[in-house]
Order: structure tokens, then C-alpha cells, then sequence
């Protein structure tokens, strides 16, 4: 007899899944390689194991829309703070004032905790030095530069319908035009154009850049800087009218099933261990005394614009919408 009980407790122990471990569900818009590197780190540090699945920002809120009633993840982590400003306005994140929030300046964070940032980036220019030659053609220094008939069909950039960059681009030239939002779209009109075609996610020309594929790409510096480190010859440009930048960002979830662990991630994205790693991947990062990698490219280098990121973030629908309307939906 006790033998046969014993044999049932081992069979009863055996039954146990192994992924009983501790985890949280993630969603990731930052590069895909460094929420790999912060999720085992974070991992290592904690035994809380991240379960992620990257997204581009328009993306995850378009899956969070989706998932409303029954939300699969607890934590929003990267991407440009315009979607995650949007993320509040629709009702998709929720309020969490980590214990370490106040070492992000007020100017960084959300006046009710419902999004908090990490890092900032410039939107520049990315040309391929040796097929800009074969091509006879020259890096671009302005946004006007880029309109020219030579660049037809040479440039690549993000799709606003699913990427926060490419919206970036868009209240960009919002405030080069001084809030003229018809200028704003004649101009990107005359741009698809000179555009190949527009990629889901806003790092992914970057690759088709490096390769020559493509000799022109818009995005943000810090992953033009990667891949320079990297090896790549291309040169990056600023454009002279003034460059606009992302505030990446991090958000709760509301109604994520994980909120205990949830936290804890959240909070340690915002401390040194986190900053280290993403430091490595040339951003800039917001909060005082974190590391900046000597390479990354400085937000003095740029002629960066003065934005509204709020305005940014609760009218975003309605741009992208019409950027859908009058150039997205017509391409061939």
C-alpha cells in the first residue's frame, strides 16, 4: 500500500508543469533585439520569466483594441510615446506610478502616470553611400531635398497605418508648416512619389538601406547609428528645416492579467540595469545620469523642433486617417 502511494505522489509531482515558473506577457515595440536582451536580463535578475511578442506601435494598439474584453499581455514596453498617448486616449492602458518614477523629469511622463518615457530619438536621413554614387545621386539634407525627381522611386519609409515612426514624420512637417495641415499633405503627396514602398514596421528600411537594396530610408538615428557600428558605409543627414523626435515609452496595460509582476518589470526597465542595455543601443536616454553611448548621435546635432506631444498623440486617428484617405489607399 505504501508503496502504490508513493508511486501515485511521484506520478502526481510529475504532472506538475514546468511552466508554473513566474512570468508576465509582454508586448514589445522597440527593436526586437534589445527586448530580447532586457527580457533575460530582467529574467537573471528576478526569475520572472517576460513571454513577448513585438509589435510595431500601431500594431500592439490594434491588438489591444482587439483584445479589450480579454487583454493578453500586462505591459507595453518602447515605441514612440505618441502611441502610447493614444493608448490612454482610447482607454487601453491604465494609471501606475512606479516607485521610481520621479527619476523622470516631469517633462517626460504623463501628469496622470498613465505613460512614462525612456529615451528619445531624432528622425534623419540614412543614404547608402555606394549606391548614391552609382546612382549619381547625393545624400538629402532637407525635407525638400527629398521631393526631387532624381530620388523617384529611391526612398523607403514606414506606413502610418502601423507605425509610430512614420506618424512622427507626419507631425514633423505638421510643425514645419506651422499647423497647415493641407501643405502638410500636398507635400507628402508629392513625396509617395519618390517612396518604393512603405515598410509595416519603422526600423525595417534600415536592413534594405544596408544592403543597397534601397538607397534612401527615413527613420529614426539611433538605428541608423546601429547599423553604421555595424560596419554599414552610408552617411546619416539631418534635415536642416528641423527634425522631429520620438519619446519612447512604457505603459501598464489595463486589464492585464499579471499586474503584480507587470510592475515589477515596469519598474525595472526604469532602473540601471535596463539603462545600461539600452544605452548599448545608441538611444538617448531621458532620465539624469543615465549612460549615453559616445557614438550615439546627440539631439544637438539635429535641429530638433519644439512638439506638443499630446496634441500629437490625440490626433492621431484622425491624420492617420486621412494619410490613409488620400495616399495609403490609392497606391497601385
Amino acid at each position: 500500500m505504501k508503496r502504490l502511494g508513493m508511486v501515485a505522489a511521484i506520478l502526481l509531482i510529475a504532472s506538475v508543469p514546468f511552466w508554473s515558473q513566474e512570468s508576465v506577457n509582454a508586448y514589445a515595440s522597440c527593436d526586437e533585439a534589445l527586448a530580447k536582451q532586457l527580457f533575460t536580463q530582467f529574467e537573471k535578475e528576478t526569475g520572472i520569466k517576460v513571454n513577448f511578442v513585438r509589435l510595431s506601435g500601431g500594431e500592439a494598439i490594434s491588438r489591444m483594441e482587439a483584445e479589450r474584453e480579454n487583454p493578453q499581455a500586462s505591459v507595453w514596453v518602447g515605441g514612440v510615446g505618441l502611441d502610447h498617448i493614444s493608448g490612454k486616449v482610447k482607454g487601453l492602458t491604465t494609471p501606475y506610478k512606479s516607485r521610481v518614477a520621479d527619476t523622470i523629469p516631469a517633462m517626460y511622463r504623463d501628469p496622470e502616470n498613465y505613460w512614462i518615457g525612456l529615451y528619445i530619438g531624432p528622425i534623419t536621413f540614412f543614404t547608402n553611400n555606394a549606391r548614391a554614387k552609382a546612382l549619381g545621386i547625393t545624400a538629402p539634407t532637407s525635407w525638400a531635398d527629398l521631393l526631387k525627381p532624381e530620388y523617384k522611386g529611391l526612398i523607403r519609409v514606414s506606413s502610418p497605418m502601423t507605425s509610430g515612426t512614420a506618424y512622427t514624420m507626419i507631425t514633423t512637417l505638421r510643425y514645419i508648416y506651422n499647423g497647415d495641415e493641407d501643405k502638410v499633405f500636398d507635400y507628402l503627396k508629392k513625396l509617395d512619389k519618390n517612396v518604393d514602398q512603405y515598410t509595416r514596421s519603422g526600423a525595417a528600411y534600415t536592413a534594405a538601406v544596408a544592403t543597397g537594396e534601397i538607397p534612401i530610408g527615413i527613420g529614426f538615428a539611433h538605428d541608423q547609428v546601429k547599423m553604421l557600428n555595424q560596419g554599414v558605409d552610408a552617411t546619416i543627414t539631418a534635415p536642416k528645416e528641423g527634425s522631429g523626435y520620438e519619446l519612447a515609452a512604457l505603459s501598464m496595460i489595463k486589464g492585464g492579467k499579471d499586474q503584480v509582476n507587470g510592475k515589477k518589470l515596469y519598474d525595472w526597465i526604469l532602473g540601471k540595469s535596463a539603462q545600461d542595455i539600452f544605452a548599448s543601443y545608441y538611444v538617448l536616454l531621458v532620465a539624469p545620469g543615465a549612460p549615453r553611448n559616445p557614438k550615439a548621435l546627440p539631439l544637438s546635432a539635429v535641429n530638433a523642433l519644439k512638439q506638443d506631444l499630446v496634441w500629437d498623440g490625440e490626433n492621431k486617428d484622425r491624420l492617420v486617417t486621412r494619410w490613409n484617405n488620400e495616399i495609403g489607399s490609392l497606391r497601385k
